[in-house]
């Protein structure tokens, strides 16, 4: 069986940015914001939607693989905040782009959202029943977040892609580890809006549609989780941190990275940030991320590299690749 690797990548976020000062006037400060959370401005979409992000780092990534548009047979766009609640965001991606040869459907798992697409992908792959799939992680979390609270310092907006094919040589991925957890569905959540709260004028009226979050409850299970599922991977693939030379994660804050990094025994300098450029962009951090460190040479052929991403639901997961 053929192995998956990534063939290209490419990532966007709006040419609008929104510098830490701007949320003086809810309370909030930029030595508050960049000291807790490591962010000192971030990208806000000022009328382009998911799809148009996704597409144009969806393009980009297939372009770095030297492909196509009509060799992509499969988009899988991971995204909370897609263009409408149906279609999918993938089929505005398609349409797009033009892939008409590509299947298109989106995964639902926020901020963990490009990892399960990228496992989900790797499958397709792996069977043979695609060639080249096209994974994107986009959001723009700036149409749900409640500007007049302190927590709209968090996100910002922006899409990451790569594009996964079959290979035959020594690289790609080795293994995913994923879970998920029910119980924590109301520590982030958006009220209203789905078949249990439809939208009416009293869920507007009492600010339903954007996102509720419980920092200290997102703190203290990202870094249970993620330490322990480093520590699951790594075991079953009788592999050891020292092993590792990138961690490319979900950018939730710069101090849940630290006490992450921290559990394991993992030197802070192999962790990938862009969180101070960009903020949290949910399902887009760990390709954006991912597209950063590939378009700067930084992975040589044979490196380590560990995904990993924690997100509302619980939804959380790593992933082991070799380069």
């Amino acid at each position: 069986m053929n192995n998956v690797y990534i063939k290209g990548t490419g990532s966007y976020a709006p040419e609008n940015i929104v510098k830490n000062d701007y949320f003086e006037a809810i309370g909030s400060s930029d030595e508050w914001i960049f000291s807790k959370l490591g962010i000192k401005e971030r990208r806000i979409s000022t009328g382009e939607a998911t799809s148009d992000l996704a597409y144009k780092a969806g393009l980009l990534a297939i372009e770095n693989a030297n492909l196509k548009v009509e060799d992509i047979d499969l988009i899988i766009v991971a995204t909370t905040t897609p263009d409408r609640p149906s279609p999918s965001c993938a089929c505005f991606v398609q349409d797009k782009l033009k892939a008409v040869n590509a299947v298109a459907f989106d995964i639902s798992a926020v901020c963990s959202g490009a990892l399960f697409t990228m496992a989900t992908a790797v499958q397709f792959v792996k069977t043979g029943m695609y060639k080249n799939v096209l994974v994107i992680g986009a959001d723009t979390f700036s149409t749900i977040i409640d500007w007049e609270r302190r927590d709209a310092v968090f996100f910002g907006d922006g899409a990451g892609a790569m594009v996964l094919s079959a290979t035959d040589e020594d690289k790609g991925f080795i293994d995913f580890a994923l879970h998920s957890d029910g119980t924590g569905k109301e520590h982030f959540t958006v009220l209203a809006g789905g078949s249990a709260k439809p939208a009416s004028i009293e869920t507007v009226n009492n600010r339903e549609h954007y996102f509720k979050m419980d920092g200290k409850a997102v703190f203290d299970t990202a870094t249970k989780v993620v330490p322990e599922n480093i520590n699951e991977i790594l075991s079953k693939n009788n592999l050891t941190i020292d092993d590792v030379d990138f961690m490319l994660p979900h950018q939730p804050s710069i101090r849940i990275l630290q006490e992450i990094a921290r559990k394991v025994n993992l030197p802070f300098e192999k962790v990938k940030t862009n969180m101070d450029r960009y903020a949290n962009t949910s399902g887009g951090t760990v390709p954006i991320i991912l597209d950063e460190t590939h378009k700067n040479n930084e992975f040589k052929k044979g490196d380590i590299l560990l995904f990993a991403a924690v997100g509302a639901g619980w939804t959380w997961g790593t992933a082991l690749y070799k380069w």
